[in-house]
């Protein structure tokens, strides 16, 4: 994956490329989707492998958040578990010839996700010269990483934990003989 290569390795502007792989990818997958909706090219293998590939570049983008001590360890230890968890549903449900789909509280955690993503590499990327301008835009109280950066990851978490509740809840069927 592009996106964790280019942040896991010491480049000029990897913070400033990062965001931009990021936006990139987060804006070709919304676009993807509303091309396929639109036009009935909806396929089992792009309801399976879509919020897969969803779920791999959100879960990256966490950990590497993480890493660079902006977003605290149990937090995406949560997100990650919640993701296995849906995935590991969405198995039993292809297993038995069915075929999730994401829902609407799921969407709204990628909203709050890519949200997130996005402020955070923002904040890094405003450390590095093509971005430099945003940094005094993080200094302004209200939009700092202290309060603004953790309502997001606040909303995050709470979509995250109540959307994969509700998964778990509407599916549970599936799991009766597991």
């Amino acid at each position: 994956m592009i996106f964790v290569a280019v942040l896991a390795t010491p480049l000029p502007y990897r913070f400033s490329i990062g965001l931009v792989l990021f936006i990139i990818a987060s804006v070709t997958d919304f676009l993807d989707g509303y091309y396929a909706r639109k036009h009935g090219l909806i396929t089992t293998f792009g309801k399976l492998m879509d919020p897969l590939a969803d779920k791999i570049l959100m879960c990256s983008a966490f950990v590497v958040l993480c890493a660079e001590n902006l977003i605290p360890a149990w937090v995406v230890v949560v997100i990650l578990a919640r993701e296995f968890i849906v995935t590991g549903i969405r198995l039993v449900a292809t297993s038995q010839g069915a075929v999730l789909a994401a829902d609407n509280l799921g969407k709204l955690k990628t909203v709050f996700q890519i949200s997130t993503v996005v402020y955070f590499l923002l904040f890094l990327a405003s450390m590095e010269t093509p971005l430099g301008s945003f940094a005094p835009l993080f200094e302004w109280k209200w939009f700092s990483p202290a309060i603004f950066g953790w309502t997001l990851l606040a909303l995050s978490l709470v979509t995250t934990l109540v959307s994969g509740l509700n998964y778990l809840l509407n599916n549970r069927h599936l799991l009766a003989d597991c």
